[in-house]
């Protein structure tokens, strides 16, 4: 017996750019200066901002959440427990190319329940990058 799933349309350049905008509306709302970085299922950069008034470390650091959120398809909020000693996912940062990122500001975007890419947000207080990507995902989809 054969399970066939059907395609879902893949995170366009214009979704990307849509995201981006969304987290920097939110983040400026709260008067924060972020970056933001939008990958796809690959792990391709769809879409990058970084204000010149952020800390030029954000812009790595919003990379690496939305990378991280992709690979362990989940919300890097959700992961900070589990990377502590004894947690899943312990050693899991060095078994990887790319250092991953544990803290709250990556978020998967998914279509149909299906992985499309993610969405990294870096510069505030990583509660408010959180808020700020899940703002922005939640912006995509309405």
């Amino acid at each position: 017996m054969s399970t066939t799933t059907a395609p879902v349309a893949p995170l366009t350049t214009q979704e990307a750019e849509a995201l981006v905008s969304a987290a920097h509306r939110a983040a400026e709302a709260a008067g924060v200066t972020v970056s933001v970085t939008v990958l796809d299922a690959g792990g391709h950069l769809l879409a990058f901002r970084r204000d010149d008034r952020a800390v030029l470390i954000s812009g790595e650091t919003s990379t690496r959440k939305a990378y991280t959120a992709l690979q362990l398809n989940a919300p890097t909020a959700d992961l900070v427990d589990a990377v502590q000693p004894g947690g899943p996912f312990h050693t899991l940062p060095t078994a990887l190319d790319r250092p991953l990122l544990f803290i709250a500001g990556g978020v998967p975007v998914r279509r149909d329940g299906r992985l499309i890419g993610a969405i990294g947000v870096g510069g505030g207080a990583p509660e408010q990058d959180h808020g700020f990507a899940t703002a922005a995902v939640a912006n995509l989809a309405a």
